[in-house]
């Protein structure tokens, strides 16, 4: 859940945008990554994760480039910025070696597992194709962005694929792992 709820600031963003336009949206956005980094801190007594205070930054950032009227045209350009901003955040934790679903993971098992190296390198994996499912909504923004004739519906579909399809791994894998390690 901890996971899914760090997307809240994203999902703000798409909503609001139809609703209020990009740069109320990115403002929204940075309140509600605002808000759940200060809840795990201060409230849940939790060290800040990597994504929400890269999802603070972001859209922090964004709306205030925004506000300054720096917005970059069409909602597809700031859509592009979001997408990837957020495969900017998840290829960062990867490069500091610290994957970003390390933290939520860790949540969730017992700590003698959390040095296991099986443990890591599944998270290394998971966090990857998160990476790749942020980088192909980055592209079907481009796509866009670039080829105003493309049906919006194309991205909207692409979008929902790879997130149903990063959910559905992020759920199989570890439990794949867990299967064989059973069995050795």
């Amino acid at each position: 859940m901890g996971v899914l709820l760090a997307f809240l600031p994203f999902i703000v963003f798409a909503v609001a945008d139809r609703f209020v336009g990009p740069t109320e949206a990115l403002l929204l956005a940075a309140l509600a990554s605002f808000i759940l980094l200060l809840r795990d801190w201060f409230i849940l007594g939790k060290a800040p994760k990597i994504l929400d205070i890269g999802t603070t930054v972001l859209f922090s950032g964004l709306a205030f480039y925004a506000a300054l009227g720096g917005l970059m045209g069409s909602i597809f350009a700031v859509r592009l910025a979001v997408d990837s901003g957020l495969v900017a955040i998840v290829l960062i934790s990867i490069l500091i070696r610290r994957p970003f679903t390390l933290q939520y993971a860790r949540e969730q098992v017992a700590r003698e597992l959390w040095d296991s190296p099986v443990f890591i390198r599944t998270n290394y994996v998971i966090t990857s194709v998160w990476a790749l499912a942020f980088a192909a909504m980055a592209a079907a923004d481009a796509v866009l962005l670039y080829a105003p004739d493309v049906p919006a519906q194309v991205a909207i579909v692409a979008t929902i694929v790879v997130v149903v399809a990063a959910i559905r791994f992020t759920g199989w894998y570890p439990e794949k792992i867990r299967r064989r390690s059973a069995e050795r």
